[in-house]
């Protein structure tokens, strides 16, 4: 084998070489390409989710001293019905 061969082989081994590693190193960027994809279409899932959740809770919150103010007038219109009913009763 002449020198002349033995570079032409060797050109050809190196370029096949790095067309072997330009092929992995693309599907390899596809495969982290989709996993990231992936990953943030699980945390916009959890995301909306929380955002949901942050938003019940913020009209729970909002709801009770609401209840509390309610729960207070119905207290004092019992509290003033027992006296009214108490006054009534004749004393025995």
């Amino acid at each position: 084998m002449s020198a002349v061969e033995s570079i032409i082989v060797a050109l050809i081994s190196g370029g096949l070489s790095l067309l072997g590693v330009i092929l992995s190193n693309a599907a390899s960027a596809r495969r982290t390409e989709q996993k990231i994809e992936t990953s943030q279409a699980v945390t916009d899932t959890k995301l909306d989710e929380l955002t949901r959740e942050v938003r019940a809770h913020n009209n729970f919150a909002q709801r009770v001293p609401v209840l509390e103010e309610q729960i207070r007038v119905a207290n004092h219109r019992l509290s003033d019905l027992e006296k009214g009913c108490a006054s009534r009763i004749p004393p025995a």
